[in-house]
């Protein structure tokens, strides 16, 4: 069997820089060990599959461990694919989900994408995670992911993490964030190592839960983030209350066929 494979940066302006994500348009379901398995052998954040469902794609995503429920950066890179390449002559695609219905539009040289908000809240966290991520956090909330709160940037972009016990976390994954600096609002950084993702360069579905936070701290809607990883990558968001939207630009590095 062939498949085609894209191999596309996602919230980056150039190539090697953001998150990359593979992208498979698929005519039929391959089975589920299949994807997982192409996943796991792309070895890239993310593996990402749709295939055409009425006037719009039925999208999955797994890591190389597992299927996941929602990931922001390999669906802005399915919705350039197809905005930019497979249909170009569409200026929005609409993507059914395991989070419901998600859309990603063009907004001049960005693509937006629609999302659940995932505000989070104050909780205890489990024994050993502040041990495992390092350094003195201001406070600890979560929604899907614990949202680790540091005072200041210098302090995330220093942490090392500790993955292997980082991989007993109660959560999905852990998010840590500060204020950001010279014209960003927020950073963050994202482990996942229990999923097969050690430290995401640039998680679009953590800003799920980042945005709310610093939009309800800032007391405004509008917030530029940054996660600091070694690749890194920008994001311009909005808070609307019950959803969020994420924009980043994408850029095509690979293209190919998948053979088995």
């Amino acid at each position: 069997m062939r498949i085609p494979f894209y191999q596309i940066d996602a919230f980056a302006d150039r190539p090697f820089t953001g998150n990359p994500a593979a992208v498979c348009p698929l005519e039929r379901w391959l089975d589920d060990d299949v994807m997982q398995a192409i996943a796991a052998e792309n070895n890239l954040p993310e593996t990402a599959f749709f295939v055409a469902e009425g006037d719009g794609y039925r999208l999955r995503w797994f890591t190389p461990a597992t299927e996941v429920d929602l990931c922001g950066h390999a669906t802005l890179a399915s919705g350039y694919l197809l905005l930019c390449r497979l249909a170009p002559e569409r200026d929005e695609v609409a993507f059914e989900t395991l989070s419901g219905r998600l859309t990603v539009r063009r907004r001049g040289a960005l693509f937006e994408m629609d999302f659940p908000a995932r505000p989070p809240e104050p909780v205890t966290p489990c024994a050993g995670l502040v041990a495992a991520l390092g350094g003195a956090p201001r406070e600890v909330l979560a929604a899907r992911d614990y949202l680790v709160v540091y005072g200041a940037t210098d302090e995330v972009e220093a942490l090392a993490p500790d993955m292997a016990a980082l991989m007993d976390v109660d959560r999905f994954g852990v998010i840590a964030t500060a204020p950001g600096r010279a014209g960003h609002d927020c950073v963050s950084r994202f482990f996942a190592p229990a999923k097969g993702v050690p430290e995401d360069p640039v998680t679009g579905s953590a800003h799920c839960t980042i945005v709310p936070y610093w939009a309800r701290r800032l007391g405004k809607p509008d917030i530029r983030a940054r996660q600091a990883s070694a690749r890194g990558g920008d994001l311009v968001c909005r808070d609307l209350g019950d959803r969020v939207t994420i924009a980043g630009r994408c850029v095509l590095v690979a293209d190919g066929t998948i053979r088995f």
